[in-house]
């Protein structure tokens, strides 16, 4: 999910929509060669991006989602996988974006894997697409032991400049040290070993364990990663670019590549510009898509939509699909963090997700022509925001669906 770290507009600025505007003729310029026709082939599919082909939800499970040695109390479903396959097709989709943590490998590499088998099998089995999701927030437990993810503790360790607990957010001096040093491929583990590397040996180690599977849609290289300063957009598309060359020596599926956080509009700072942005992409873009994420209903005039038409304007020009990874709807407040610096956070106690907006967002993402969705979240375990439960699990391991699943199902149906 993506870290909260940005201002909301309550009305369209004249001067930023000229501004939009402006960039969206600069970056055509670049990209005058592509024709206006463009399809892109996506795991052997021709797919017009008008058509919303992958329509599902984001999935949690036990040994790939594990990242602290203490496990729930909540016990993990005996028929987990089959049953919740079962009733997602059953809903109507056709999709999981798979969310898994390299440090949960690190934790126990063969339960992990073994896993993933159970996974690619059982959607083999309901015929089923799936996106297996390296997935990060917050960095990695190491910096934020409460609610972080992602990045194993042997990137962090026996280094003064990110001590433990020290904060992963992208409002966090840690993080800020730790992820220009990463984008300027100079983090090493505590043996030394290049960490671009490593991050290549640990996706190898994924897509050999799911890649002759049909059910296997593609592989994300890296959820949300982290952008500090104007220089990096360059720096984040040569990681992307190195990351698809080594991935493309083993596979041809559809490969993910994220839109940077924080998502702020006006920080000059970063300069989130089309031509800025441009800078992500890969050299080479076949068979490649551009995931993002939406937690808000893009209202006219509203920060989410401005956030979502600079980034359908970027795909658009680049001919690269527009994948929204995670989807739903949020409040969020205003909170002051250790650092003095404002954050905005998730207010748990009124973030809901009704019937007609959720009709609103997934006629948007049709409206703009998205190659897929996924909504967040299925899990077994809960989480303190409401709508982010499809699912609930009781002390028995029985699953049930919540009121979510069912607004999730009706906009499938009169989709």
């Amino acid at each position: 999910m993506i870290a909260s770290n940005f201002s909301l507009h309550k009305s369209i600025d004249s001067k930023i929509v000229l501004y939009v505007v402006a960039q969206f003729i600069i970056i055509s310029s670049l990209f005058s060669s592509i024709a206006p026709d463009y399809v892109n082939k996506v795991n052997g599919q021709v797919v017009h991006q008008k058509d919303v082909s992958f329509i599902g939800v984001d999935m949690k499970g036990l040994y790939t989602s594990t990242i602290h040695n203490n496990r729930s109390s909540i016990p993990f479903p005996d028929n987990y996988y089959n049953d919740s396959f079962k009733l997602i097709t059953n809903a109507g989709m056709n999709h999981i974006r798979y969310v898994l943590y390299w440090q949960a490998y690190e934790n126990d590499p063969i339960s992990f894997t073994g896993e993933l088998q159970t996974v690619a099998s059982l959607a083999d089995k309901w015929g089923l697409h799936v996106i297996y999701d390296n997935h990060q927030f917050h960095t990695s437990s190491w910096l934020d032991p409460i609610r972080g993810s992602g990045f194993p503790p042997s990137l962090f360790s026996d280094n003064a400049s990110y001590p433990y607990g020290s904060g992963g957010s992208p409002a966090d001096p840690s993080a800020f040290n730790w992820w220009t040093k990463w984008w300027n491929h100079t983090i090493t583990d505590n043996k030394g070993v290049d960490g671009w590397n490593l991050q290549i040996g640990f996706l190898k180690k994924v897509i050999n364990t799911v890649e002759n599977h049909n059910s296997t849609l593609g592989y994300e290289i890296l959820n949300e990663p982290q952008i500090h300063s104007v220089d990096e957009w360059k720096k984040i598309g040569k990681y992307n670019t190195f990351m698809v060359n080594e991935l493309r020596k083993i596979t041809n599926k559809t490969l993910v590549f994220d839109t940077t956080i924080p998502v702020e509009l006006h920080n000059l700072k970063i300069n989130m510009t089309l031509e800025n942005m441009a800078k992500l992409l890969p050299t080479s873009k076949d068979n490649v898509v551009f995931k993002i994420s939406l937690y808000g209903i893009p209202a006219a005039g509203s920060y989410q939509e401005q956030k979502l038409n600079l980034l359908a304007a970027l795909t658009n020009i680049t001919r690269v699909p527009l994948y929204i990874g995670e989807w739903n709807d949020v409040s969020r407040e205003e909170h002051i963090n250790g650092e003095g610096q404002v954050d905005n956070e998730i207010n748990q106690a009124v973030s809901d997700l009704n019937q007609t907006d959720a009709y609103i967002m997934t006629k948007k993402f049709k409206d703009i022509g998205a190659w897929g969705w996924a909504f967040w979240n299925w899990n077994y375990l809960p989480d303190s925001t409401p709508d982010f439960n499809l699912i609930t699990v009781n002390m028995n391991g029985d699953m049930e669906t919540t009121k979510y699943f069912d607004i999730l199902k009706h906009v499938v149906a009169n989709s």
